[in-house]
């Protein structure tokens, strides 16, 4: 007998290849926009910078330190501040082709399709929880063609909540009619992620890419998707 029904997953650096996608649409925005000559330097340390800000506004955001429309274009704007230029509107500018461009893109880290598959196969409910923007997190399930395999999709912006708080975990495990004692999160984050799950009350399964140390006790831990199959 199994002992979950429902699989809670997060969707960007645990299936949905982040990293990746956002390096080819800005690079190609760096190209169509010709910024290696305005800001004097290279895609890559651009790139870098990018990231930097990208990951400090995301854990302020999720923090609820700021809204979601800072995040979008703000951490633009710090990066091509980085480099002396602080024009706004180009930032916002941007921002726009760069949301409208990511979510086009469909790598995925490898497995993702075929455990997907294997899950709903054995009658798991799949759903996601995800602190990404509405629109732009459906327009990437679209795209990758994952859209099928998911219940639910609750977005943070649906919830008025972010995680790690514990309400947006209420908010899925409400809409999904899912039992807490038969849900489990899955994710690559540990504070957004595997936080949240505790300070809910839910089993979790860290997603750990990158070989992360933490002194969190998630439930599971896994290097590889694949390895989800020892799991469940």
């Amino acid at each position: 007998m199994q002992k979950y029904k429902h699989l809670f997953f997060d969707l960007d650096h645990t299936l949905w290849d982040f990293e990746t996608n956002c390096k080819d649409s800005l690079s190609k925005i760096y190209a169509e926009q010709q910024l290696g000559e305005l800001l004097s330097t290279s895609f890559e340390v651009f790139f870098k910078q990018y990231l930097y800000h990208n990951e400090l506004l995301w854990s302020k955001y999720n923090a609820g330190k700021i809204k979601a429309d800072e995040l979008k274009w703000k951490r633009m704007y710090f990066a091509l501040l980085d480099f002396k230029i602080g024009n706004e509107n180009l930032a916002k500018e941007l921002s726009s082709h760069f949301l409208d461009l990511l979510p086009t893109r469909d790598k995925l880290f490898p497995y993702t399709v075929e455990i997907l598959t294997y899950l709903k196969q054995k009658n798991y409910q799949l759903h996601l929880i995800t602190n990404g923007f509405k629109e732009v997190q459906h327009n990437k399930l679209k795209y990758s063609n994952l859209t099928h395999f998911f219940t639910h999709i609750i977005t943070s912006e649906e919830s008025n909540s972010v995680k790690p708080n514990a309400a947006i975990f209420e908010y899925a495990l409400k809409t999904a009619n899912a039992a807490l004692k038969e849900s489990i999160m899955l994710g690559d984050n540990l504070d957004a992620d595997i936080s949240g799950a505790i300070n809910a009350g839910m089993d979790s399964v860290f997603v750990n890419h990158i070989n992360a140390t933490t002194l969190l006790q998630p439930t599971y831990t896994v290097t590889h998707l694949k390895q989800l199959k020892q799991i469940f």
